[in-house]
């Protein structure tokens, strides 16, 4: 009989097993197993694997392999390989080192080499090819390559869909914060690193919100406004949905007169009081009066109450705005020109006519525009003593800008950080500037225009010629930004107040979120930093040649305040250029340096012919001629060589335009150990005369309010190998200079509207 049973085998091997076999199974599902970090709310709608990210212009051996993901918050690049030639990477806590937030993305342009194929990709559009290549256009002039050579095709191209379809909403409520609130309110326990929606943080509670009476009248007593109120006819939006709940205005107006009167303006929006200067003069920002009939009979009433609000009953001066400054579309063409100068040209083609394409642009000519027309009427307000009325058409672009720059030369709180945030909180948020549509969040182009931005420019200016007048640092200037392009901070979202509560409402009942008392959903708030860096990184924040209006020092073993005054200060604080004499900069100072990328203008401010008296020009002469005083006025120096480029901000993605432990970064970095070595002998003298103990002298020692510390006294070590001029930021992989086949940048920044097309570009060669 045979048995059934199978033989065992009676072979043996005495090979060991191949390595390479397990090693090539093991590592294969390696990158699928890379998953992006989420915030609460946010949820993957595509991905694809073995993806490449391209490096360097000139060769593929520095590209990084990974996966790319499409969130409704954000595109985000994972991989395990460590970024090649980059030496530091500024963190962000809301956004990984290849990320990029919807928001923040300009245009899509999808490549088939094989087919020579390109299409710029807009919402709901089909693809009729399959990409190889995925180019983002950012709107901080990033950009953003993409291979997927050893992807699926499908896959490749469902991903490149959904990042076209999820950057470019239809409506409010589609963007991320709406989801990641509402996640919130259902699940407290998520909060991002234990902070409420509402901003929390240190930071976020000092600064003041102007969203409730309280915080109005605390601005009325800070600045001695005794002939002005706080109004609360707007109450629940019932005269204005363009204006906040609670504003101020003259005393002597009636609730009733300004129910009456507001029907008389465009968009209701009755004079609104932004500043009061010690001598009693008043800045008021007031919209246009449509109605023709009553017009002349408004103004005057408007007119008399705020001279009666003056202590010296003085004048009332009306600057239209409308007529003074470029208007919004002047300004969107110039920084269209601007980004297509920084982004599109390579230098070696334009290099020779870089300065005359800068020129033409128009963009440094509208910086100094508005210097000018501010630093005007300061000297209104601060030498002829009277009030300054701002007239805009709907009194919530240009006035924006223009009161904001005004409060920042005359008020020196407004220079600090916390002072700062309230003046964007007071004259841009609640004031109704419309960030929704000028920021273009929902990709409606015909409303975009960078007025933030160039305020932030405006500011940078003067920061750039009075260094040690300013608490902040270009880098927090830089990094505000960058925080208007992220969808999750409501300070940035909509278009006035009354906007976030009427959305926020709907939303809430629509996904049954019980409010209570609050008005509408309480969004994160941009001012609480911790929500996006840590507490050293927001040590780049603050200026270390910052003079605050009195610093402590150590005489005799006791602490003494050093009170300031004019003779304190040296001229050279302020960067006096050494031609100046008696108010008048030599021509020779407006000849700019060999390649040096600023704008040759002619030197005009101190010759202004729209004074007939020339008493302006006299006060320019007078004030410039003197030391100045870092806690009192300061005035911008508008000609040719002193109006710059913002490089960090401009630059900061350009390789080709980084300078490897150069550019203003290294004197920052120098000032800050000096400071640190002043801070460090201060606390040893303060603990060695009270008698401290150990443990507590050396907690006190390890204390520092500088990014860069000193090792110690007399520190002599040089500037460390990652500093460079783009520092904090790495351009690294995040700009590809090469000719691309069919890149219709171009196109794009010439004013074409060819993200809205459904028609395949035409093929370049």
């Amino acid at each position: 009989m045979f048995s059934l049973k199978q033989p065992k085998p009676t072979f043996k091997s005495y090979l060991l097993p191949l390595p390479q076999a397990e090693d090539h199974i093991a590592s294969e599902p390696r990158i699928k197993k890379l998953e992006p970090v989420l915030l609460p709310g946010e949820i993957v709608v595509n991905e694809v694997n073995f993806v490449r990210k391209c490096i360097a212009t000139d060769t593929s051996q520095y590209d990084l392999w990974g996966k790319l993901v499409c969130t409704n918050f954000k595109i985000s690049f994972i991989t395990d390989d460590p970024m090649p030639l980059q030496k530091f990477h500024y963190k962000n806590l809301l956004l990984g080192e290849h990320d990029v937030p919807l928001t923040c993305i300009e245009q899509i342009v999808t490549v088939n080499d094989t087919k020579r194929k390109q299409k710029v990709l807009g919402p709901n559009q089909k693809l009729k090819f399959n990409p190889t290549e995925l180019i983002i256009y950012c709107k901080d002039f990033r950009i953003v390559r993409f291979r997927f050579d050893e992807a699926g095709p499908e896959s490749a191209k469902k991903v490149c869909l959904a990042i076209a379809h999820y950057s470019q909403p239809t409506d409010l409520q589609l963007l991320f914060a709406f989801e990641y609130v509402g996640e919130i309110y259902h699940n407290p326990a998520k909060k991002v690193n234990g902070i409420d929606p509402g901003g929390g943080g240190a930071s976020g509670q000092q600064t003041p919100l102007f969203e409730t009476y309280s915080d109005w009248d605390r601005e009325i007593k800070r600045t001695g406004a005794s002939e002005w109120r706080v109004c609360s006819v707007n109450e629940g939006y019932m005269i204005s949905t363009c204006l906040p709940e609670y504003f101020v205005v003259p005393s002597s107006l009636a609730d009733q007169d300004l129910k009456l009167y507001s029907y008389s303006f465009i968009g209701r929006r009755m004079p609104l009081w932004s500043w009061n200067h010690p001598n009693g003069s008043a800045l008021v920002r007031m919209a246009n009066i449509k109605d023709v009939l009553q017009q002349r009979r408004i103004d005057q009433r408007i007119c008399n109450a705020i001279t009666r609000s003056h202590p010296l009953r003085s004048d009332v001066y009306k600057s239209d705005l409308d007529k003074s400054l470029p208007n919004i579309q002047e300004i969107q063409a110039a920084h269209v020109k601007l980004k297509q100068l920084c982004v599109n040209e390579p230098f070696e083609e334009t290099e020779e006519k870089w300065l005359s394409s800068l020129e033409n642009t128009h963009w440094l000519e509208y910086i100094r525009s508005f210097l000018k027309h501010s630093a005007e009427l300061v000297y209104m307000m601060e030498c002829k003593h009277v009030s300054v009325v701002l007239q805009e058409e709907e009194g919530r672009d240009l006035s924006c800008l223009a009161a904001s720059l005004i409060q920042v030369m005359l008020d020196p709180y407004f220079r600090t950080i916390v002072g700062f945030q309230s003046l964007i909180q007071k004259e841009w948020v609640m004031a109704g500037y419309q960030f929704l549509d000028r920021c273009n969040h929902l990709k409606r182009s015909d409303k975009e225009s960078p007025l933030f931005l160039m305020f932030l420019d405006c500011v940078w200016q003067l920061l750039e010629q009075y260094p040690a007048a300013f608490e902040f640092s270009e880098i927090y200037l830089a990094v505000l930004y960058d925080s208007a392009r992220v969808s999750l901070f409501g300070t940035f979202l909509f278009n006035c107040p009354h906007q976030r509560v009427k959305e926020s409402t709907e939303f809430a009942i629509s996904k049954n979120i019980q409010l209570g008392d609050e008005k509408g959903l309480r969004f994160p708030c941009v001012w609480d930093w911790s929500l996006q860096f840590t507490n050293r990184d927001r040590l780049l924040f603050h200026n270390p040649l910052y003079i605050g209006k009195s610093a402590p020092c150590v005489q005799n073993g006791a602490v003494k305040t050093f009170k300031r005054s004019k003779k304190n200060y040296s001229s050279t604080l302020r960067g006096v250029p050494p031609a100046l004499k008696n108010g008048i900069i030599g021509e020779q100072e407006f000849l700019p340096r060999r390649n040096s990328l600023i704008l040759k203008l002619k030197p005009d401010f101190l010759q202004h012919t729209e004074s007939p008296t020339g008493s302006m020009e006299q006060y320019f002469r007078d004030w410039f001629a003197k030391p100045v005083d870092l806690h009192g006025v300061i005035l911008p120096r508008v000609s040719g060589t002193q109006i710059k480029l913002w490089k960090l901000c401009y630059f900061r993605w350009v390789p080709e335009a980084q300078i490897n432990r150069g550019g203003s970064i290294t004197a920052f970095h120098k000032v800050s150990l000096l400071a640190d070595e002043v801070d460090m002998l201060n606390r040893s003298l303060r603990q060695y005369k009270s008698n401290s103990s150990l443990h507590g002298s050396c907690l006190e020692l390890d204390q520092s309010r500088m990014y860069f510390r000193a090792n110690s006294l007399n520190d002599t070590s040089g500037a460390p190998d990652f500093l460079s001029s783009s520092f904090p930021f790495s351009p690294v992989g995040n700009l590809c200079r090469r000719s691309i086949l069919g890149t219709p940048l171009s196109k794009f920044l010439s004013g074409a509207k060819i993200w809205l097309s459904t028609e395949t570009l035409a093929n370049e060669d």
